[in-house]
């Protein structure tokens, strides 16, 4: 280059490059000062510091960034399900599904099965109603008209088989979704549907959704008062009872005036709900069963006649992310214990064992990492944040993090992130889960910055006022990585 002015602008250019760089390479040093934007968040939340805790880290320089408590277990709620979703794609594999079986000990004898129908569970994550109709068809289609010795529901793929036995209500309600307790028969999610409709005098309707014959409802305990029917779950609803050996639902409390809802509950015992369910289809496709349902293993060396499969894990976590879906969460974590179980190893054992043999082959440490359930849907369940973002380092270097990506809420788009942070840099970027209880909220995953850096961010609010004031402090957080 022979011009001096040229050389000395590309000089002064360099050298300017070179201080910008020094001064992106200051401002990724580790620091354990709270940023003000959050700062002030804390403040407006009324909320003590030492609530947050934090880590928060550039891919290309991940020794530097910020420390808020690193080490200090912490409730995460549901951004345990990260735990979950990584070590099950790195264990079960991204292809892992679920599967439910119609078996028997003897092949049929024209249109006549002599022994019992087996329905044995696999952790199918898709087994909703109309599954179950096409898996009874695949029978009915090879000529099988008659069964003779009743049905027996295999559960015995998890130990103990019926983990929902015995166990008291989470939040005092165990009748709705986010509260079920799978088994190995996940038979359309464990819900049935419940219609409820109200004038200003009585209650007109009330009945289950399907009408599986044999199951009923009784809603002559059910008042009527002046609540909002946005509210009729909350305002003098109580928890229904069983009556009928499971088989019948009594409605009890109140529900609003001038009030139409349909939900789904789980309520009705789960055996009652699978036989009949396997009774009135197999009797409207032309067949019929014997007496007898009951719940026991399928023999060894019993053949398989029919088959259903649920979808690939990589598409399953997408439920479990963007939904925050807690029983198909902890399906797959109890799936991964069923994998791993050694003798009469208990599931839930096994799989804890499993999570944690994983955590030390990729270096991170377990002090103070509690596991229960695998959702987060927990009062005990701890990790600290510093775990959470190695975690998701462990994710961004293993091969299916595209996987695990695709499955995480964006940002003021979708998912439990769909109102969060719009308008902001991080709105369409961020992918982000989300965790809440009523004295925990937190968020954990992948952040661009303004000049395309991609973050690591795990960062929890523990306090009793969390679930109320602690969304802000986080978003504060995620908006604030999101400009740097």
């Amino acid at each position: 280059m022979n011009n001096p002015m040229m050389k000395t602008r590309l000089q002064t250019a360099l050298l300017l490059g070179g201080a910008l760089l020094l001064s992106a390479c200051a401002s990724l040093r580790q620091s354990q000062e709270i940023p003000a934007p959050v700062k002030e968040a804390l403040t407006k939340a009324a909320l003590p510091d030492n609530a947050l805790a934090a880590v928060v880290l550039p891919l290309d320089a991940r020794e530097s960034g910020l420390r808020l408590q690193p080490q200090r277990p912490m409730s995460p709620g549901s951004t345990m399900k990260l735990v979950t979703a990584i070590v099950g794609l790195d264990k079960l594999g991204p292809n892992w599904r679920g599967r439910t079986e119609l078996l028997a000990t003897a092949a049929p004898q024209g249109d006549t099965l002599p022994g019992p129908l087996y329905l044995r569970g696999g952790a199918d994550t898709d087994l909703d109603w109309g599954a179950l109709a096409m898996l009874l068809r695949q029978l009915r289609e090879q000529g099988v008209r008659q069964i003779q010795g009743g049905l027996v529901v295999d559960r015995t793929l998890f130990k103990p088989a019926r983990i929902d036995i015995g166990v008291p209500p989470f939040d005092e309600a165990p009748e709705f979704q986010y509260n079920v307790i799978p088994d190995a028969l996940y038979l359309n999610g464990v819900m049935l549907g419940l219609q409820l409709q109200s004038d200003g005098e009585r209650l007109a309707v009330a009945r289950l959704s399907p009408g599986w014959a044999g199951l009923e409802v009784d809603a002559s305990g059910l008042n009527l008062n002046d609540a909002a029917c946005k509210d009729w779950d909350s305002k003098g609803w109580k928890i229904p009872q069983l009556a009928n050996e499971g088989r019948k639902l009594l409605l009890l409390g109140q529900y609003p005036r001038n009030c139409s809802q349909s939900t789904e509950i789980n309520s009705l015992e789960r055996q009652a709900v699978t036989a009949a369910a396997v009774r009135q289809l197999w009797r409207e496709l032309g067949g019929e069963i014997g007496p007898g349902d009951v719940e026991g293993a399928t023999p060894a060396g019993a053949k398989v006649l029919a088959t259903h499969q649920g979808r690939p894990l990589a598409e399953v976590i997408r439920g479990m992310m963007k939904r925050s879906d807690n029983p198909l969460t902890r399906l797959v974590y109890l799936s991964l214990g069923a994998k791993a179980a050694q003798g009469e190893e208990e599931t839930r054992a096994a799989a804890e064992r499993t999570v944690r043999e994983w955590f030390a082959a990729k270096g991170i440490a377990t002090q103070g990492l509690v596991l229960e359930n695998g959702s987060g849907l927990s009062r005990s369940e701890r990790i600290s944040p510093a775990q959470m973002a190695a975690l998701l380092l462990a994710a961004q270097d293993g091969p299916w993090l595209a996987e695990l990506q695709q499955s995480l809420p964006i940002a003021g788009y979708d998912g439990t992130m769909a109102r969060r942070l719009k308008g902001t840099p991080a709105e369409i970027r961020a992918r982000l889960k989300t965790g809440t209880l009523r004295d925990a909220v937190g968020l954990a995953g992948f952040v661009p910055d303004s000049q395309g850096r991609v973050w690591v961010v795990a960062a929890m609010v523990n306090d009793e006022k969390a679930a109320a004031k602690g969304r802000p402090v986080l978003d504060a957080l995620i908006d604030w990585v999101s400009r740097q």
